[in-house]
């Protein structure tokens, strides 16, 4: 009979330890969720800021080829034109 007493005794002690176990792992496991959830924002708000970058570097490319940097001529042309055409598609529409 001690022996099964026994033998209860450490399995409570297992289960126990195993619940300390359980609730720690999901402690952590909680926590990295925030970490991730954070990062997750952070990397949603550098990638709007690097969008932001590129099209300031674009307008800034075009308008140093506006006022007569020779490197970026073309593009500057090629720009303007794609504007022309996008509001003579849009008088054409409201046109009709």
């Amino acid at each position: 009979m001690s022996d099964m007493i026994e033998i209860v005794d450490s399995l409570e002690d297992k289960i126990g330890k195993l619940l300390e176990n359980l609730k720690l792992q999901q402690s952590i496991n909680q926590q990295l969720k925030d970490e991730l959830a954070k990062s997750k924002h952070s990397n949603k708000n550098l990638e709007l800021s690097v969008d932001q970058w590129k099209d300031k570097y674009e307008s800034l490319k075009l308008a140093n080829s506006m006022i007569g940097s020779n490197t970026n001529k073309t593009e500057a042309k090629l720009k303007i034109n794609t504007l022309i055409r996008e509001l003579d598609e849009c008088i054409t529409q409201l046109s009709e």
